[in-house]
């Protein structure tokens, strides 16, 4: 873009001030020394560490020696939840906190209740407040610790904290807040609080990111969780980050000498937007508590309106759909939920945090972008033309949440569907629901039956002509994978004509034709609807030889598994949609998914096999695992033969993981056995959700060899014997090294 967008994401993250920068400059550049060691270098940034203590200190109105720093807000809650919880179990194992807060409290919190803990997730009203009163009513003798953030991060909802202390003291029982969002925009005076311990995070108030702190009232136990050679008084072992630890000092100093002034701002420009918002778009929802609430943040519905698309569309405005944390889940708000917000105004929902230097200007600005765009999204907003889209400029996947086959249901979900559904008595129905297959077939008559797929899923490219191409090479594989031929095809469209011009429609459908004509057959019709998000795929219909039927149900023990594409895809997907792949690498995934399995098929045909399948949504695992259930064979796969487009495994550690790979690891979790020596993203390669990949070939042991020099006849690269089906059983699949 030529203009940055107008920042409103605050609670997200927030710029690092000039001063504090400044601040930190010299222990860039000069001051390097180990704050452990005694000579004049060590002095120096020692004195750096403990003028930043005392900061903080000042800040949060305690002890400088009750200040802990760590690496942000997310280990200042861990080291306070595990740490008190562990010191205090031989007193008891019981530990409340509310159903809204973030995930850095409710998770260490599911973590010690496999540990054999107990907490109470205590409910909040409409505004997603905490009374005082369910706290009383959910202490035990047990209890050691309540935890309730102080205000929350995605409504900005203020808790009351003073009367919550009140109730932990009476009680003798610890209590603990996240005040990571409120820093700099309410007083986090700990002594006014009356709280014991409290967590803060660099980040939230124009520090940098990757540092924070701990308040520890003096005498209370804590066990301490990073070991080392005894920094931060013996809690939190490892050398000091002097150079975040100086930022966050005097972030904190300038966050307690202008907290009046930049809380009435950002309040005054906060208000200034909903009432902007409020004016111009009819039936918007306020969420959070109207007056109780952090003076920047707001969390606003727009009914009919998808959050995802509305701030896709908002090219001219930075924000967040709920909270920043959970941009990637396809669930919908638990603090919205808890609220009673339903589960369709959840996913409407936008939350808009102002800042120190936003403008009036600015708001104005972006209420009138947000308008307009809510318009074009509402029922009966103006149709896209090509003269408001430069068509160069289009990236699909910026279009679409998921995408493509990684967007399908969940397997397991979809499982539970199929299972209600009865069975089809038709003699000549040969492949229904019953094998777990992706295809139908049905007899004619003798020696000819038809095969039909349908397939179709969001943008897994940018180009659209690469994108068409692309779905209707994945809507064929499935004809070829059952061991038949395709004869024609109709299209199957979702399109939002009001985000984009027809033009990116036709190119779509020029390159499902251009595919089509690869393979030798035409696009004869389909059908179109109107969408949020671009959708597209083939109804495909094909012939087949109903004697053989390729099916996940046939293969038996000793019979060789062969895949003829590499995996990683879906990995490579999601890092082109966040601008983490280089032009090289989209333009190579784009070559493996469109390329037709045609040529492999026809080497099925000519060898003979005993099963195949393509691999797609359900990622290479989820489909065996499909496979070795209906032929009640085990397999095992060696992880090191698969076949693996390299730079996926490099950006499976950056994270760039789609949402459907993750719940294919979930989906074969009961059936998966891992030699303990595969990493972590080895397991995600093997699980991810692919769009348009390869074949899985299940060929006789002896007739391997001859499967794989066909398909190098056929021009297929990079054919690799993975694993083999081992022996009869419930399904099992052993994944060694």
């Amino acid at each position: 873009m030529a203009k940055k967008p107008i920042y409103l994401d605050h609670n997200a993250t927030t710029p690092v001030d000039p001063q504090v920068a400044e601040a930190m400059l010299p222990f860039l550049q000069e001051h390097f020394g180990n704050p452990s060691s005694t000579h004049w270098y060590g002095t120096q940034t020692k004195l750096a560490v403990e003028k930043a203590r005392q900061q903080v200190a000042g800040l949060l109105g305690c002890h400088p020696d009750e200040v802990i720093f760590t690496s942000g807000g997310s280990e200042s809650n861990n080291m306070a939840i595990k740490g008190v919880a562990y010191a205090l179990q031989d007193k008891g194992r019981h530990i409340v906190t509310s159903q809204v807060e973030h995930p850095a409290v409710i998770n260490p919190c599911k973590w010690l209740e496999k540990q054999g803990f107990s907490v109470t997730y205590v409910p909040v009203d409409e505004f997603g407040l905490v009374d005082p009163e369910s706290i009383r009513n959910a202490i035990t003798p047990q209890t050691i610790l309540i935890t309730i953030m102080q205000a929350n991060n995605e409504v900005g909802t203020i808790q009351p904290i003073s009367e919550i202390s009140k109730i932990a003291r009476k009680h003798n029982i610890l209590f603990h807040t996240d005040s990571a969002q409120c820093v700099g925009k309410i007083p986090t005076n700990v002594e006014e609080l009356g709280v014991d311990l409290l967590s803060i995070a660099g980040h939230k108030f124009y520090a940098q990111k990757g540092v924070g702190a701990l308040y520890l009232r003096r005498g209370i136990k804590m066990e301490t969780l990073v070991h080392g050679a005894g920094q931060e008084q013996g809690r939190r072992g490892g050398t000091e980050n002097v150079l975040e630890i100086v930022g966050l000092g005097k972030a904190a100093e300038i966050a307690q000498r202008d907290l009046e002034k930049k809380a009435a701002h950002m309040r005054t420009l906060r208000d200034r937007l909903w009432e902007g918002l409020e004016k111009s778009i009819p039936n918007i929802r306020l969420n959070g508590h109207p007056e109780k609430r952090l003076p920047n943040t707001l969390s606003v519905s727009f009914p009919g309106v998808d959050a995802n698309t509305l701030l896709s569309e908002l090219e001219e405005v930075a924000a967040s759909p709920g909270a920043a944390c959970h941009a990637d889940s396809k669930e919908p708000s638990s603090v919205l939920l808890a609220m009673k917000v339903p589960a369709e105004m959840a996913f409407e929902t936008i939350r808009f945090s102002t800042g120190r230097h936003n403008t009036a200007e600015e708001i104005d600005q972006a209420v009138e972008a947000v308008t307009q765009a809510v318009g074009r999204l509402s029922p009966g907003g103006e149709t896209a033309t090509a003269g408001k889209v430069d068509l160069k400029d289009i990236k699909l996947t910026h279009y679409t949440h998921g995408l493509g086959c990684a967007c399908k249901l969940r397997p397991q979900a979809l499982e539970e569907v199929l299972k209600s559904l009865p069975p089809v008595a038709d003699p000549d129905v040969i492949v229904g629901t019953t094998t777990a297959d992706d295809a139908a077939v049905y007899k004619l008559k003798d020696g000819t039956a038809i095969v039909q797929t349908v397939d179709f899923f969001t943008p897994v490219v940018d180009d659209p002509y690469d994108f068409g191409a692309i779905a209707a090479a994945n809507s064929l594989s499935d004809i070829y994978a059952m061991g038949g031929r395709p004869i024609f095809a109709l299209s199957v469209v979702g399109f939002p004509e009001k985000r984009l011009p027809m033009e990116v429609l036709q190119q779509i459908l020029k390159g499902a034709h251009d595919k089509a004509k690869e393979a030798g057959i035409g696009v004869l019709g389909g059908h179109t609807v109107e969408d949020n998000e671009p959708k597209f795929g083939l109804v495909v219909t094909g012939i087949i030889d109903p004697d053989r039927v390729l099916t996940n149900d046939r293969a038996q023990p000793g019979d060789a598994i062969i895949l003829t594409k590499p995996i990683g895809l879906g990995i490579i997907s999601t890092a082109v949609k966040r601008g983490m792949a280089s032009d090289e690498l989209a333009k190579k995934a784009v070559k493996i998914m469109s390329a037709l399995n045609r040529d492999a098929a026809e080497a099925i045909l000519k060898v003979g096999a005993h099963a195949c399948t393509d691999v797609t949504g359900f990622g290479l695992l989820g489909h065996l695992k499909e496979m070795t259930r209906a032929s009640k064979v085990d397999a095992v796969i060696y992880a090191s033969k698969v076949p693996v487009i390299k730079e996926a495994r490099d950006l499976a550690a950056a994270g760039a993981v789609p949402g459907g790979t993750l719940s294919n690891l979930d989906f074969v979790s009961g059936t998966v056995e891992w030699d303990e020596s595969i990493p972590e993203t080895t397991k995600l390669i093997l699980c991810d959700a692919q769009t348009s990949g390869g074949l899985i070939i299940v060929v006789p042991a002896p007739r391997k060899d001859e499967m794989r020099k066909a398909l190098d006849q056929n021009g297929i690269v990079g054919v690799a014997h993975i694993g083999d089906f081992t022996q009869a059983g419930d399904g099992k699949i052993v994944v060694k090294s």
